[in-house]
């Protein structure tokens, strides 16, 4: 467990569970995720691996978000970030404390940064955007 904001893996096993619950019942982003995921068991249990691999420093993910995400692009829209984040900060608000919330928003705020840069920014097209 890190010290001063109390995320440990007990947590994020409740947290990120919980968070996509919340996401497939959105409609916005329910009907995304039902399409891209064949296997919610598995993919929350990649995704708390990857929390835990982000907050926790366990290097238990093996993967490439990136590469997920991109595999997709037609489909997810810079909204979609904005939507996932918002919903992402009410779930962690509600579950975690105040430190471990602000942490977990905090790096979900420059992973979707990091995302979207991949997903939508490029030179010389001026009239797409990075957020």
């Amino acid at each position: 467990m890190t010290q001063d904001c109390q995320i440990d893996e007990a947590a994020l096993e409740r947290l990120v569970p919980a968070f996509y619950a919340r996401v497939r019942a959105d409609t916005l982003l329910g009907p995304l995720f039902d399409d891209a995921v064949h296997d919610w068991p598995d993919h929350l249990e990649r995704l708390v691996a990857f929390w835990s691999s982000v907050m926790l420093t366990s290097g238990r993910y093996k993967g490439s978000p990136m590469a997920a995400h991109l595999r997709h692009r037609a489909a997810i829209t810079p909204t979609m970030f904005d939507r996932w984040l918002a919903i992402w900060a009410d779930t962690t608000d509600a579950m975690m404390p105040p430190a471990a919330a602000a942490a977990l928003q905090a790096k979900a705020a420059r992973i979707a940064e990091s995302l979207q840069l991949a997903l939508f920014f490029r030179l010389g097209d001026p009239g797409r955007r990075a957020a």
